[in-house]
């Protein structure tokens, strides 16, 4: 229920649960304190904050020490579109998800990432429609 609206009240919480507020509250806290919880944060919407296009980019690299790793990923937290990044396995070395208002933008982000790293491929893809978005981690598995 919190990963749906984390404003949800305590006792409608409780009530679906079936327990009563202050243990359905320990409960939440406990989940909190052992990390199950990370954070409780807002969603924006990406189009009315400006920045409709989604781009994927695929990178590649031939250097695979510590040091540039280590350095790319300085890159790529002060880089504020890049707002998902991941280390494959596979024929791509690391995914980005990038939100810009536009092309030029994007362009912007790209031309700041090949003046700092080397990369020996770069493929990006652009988004045309979003079919499916959700923050929610199934639960099932606990």
């Amino acid at each position: 229920m919190l990963q749906e609206d984390s404003d949800t009240p305590m006792h409608v919480i409780s009530e679906t649960v079936g327990l009563s507020t202050n243990p359905c509250w320990r409960r939440i806290k406990r989940m909190e304190e052992a990390g199950l919880i990370k954070k409780r944060v807002a969603l924006v919407d990406q189009q009315r904050a400006n920045v409709p296009l989604t781009v994927f980019i695929g990178l590649s690299t031939t250097r695979h020490g510590i040091d540039w790793l280590e350095e790319f990923r300085k890159l790529i937290d002060e880089i504020p579109e890049i707002v998902e990044a991941y280390r494959l396995t596979g024929t791509v070395d690391y995914i980005l998800k990038v939100v810009v208002p536009d092309m030029a933008s994007y362009d912007a982000v790209y031309k700041t990432m090949i003046r700092r790293l080397e990369f020996s491929q770069v493929n990006s893809m652009m988004a045309m429609e979003e079919l499916k978005f959700t923050t929610a981690i199934p639960t099932e598995h606990l």
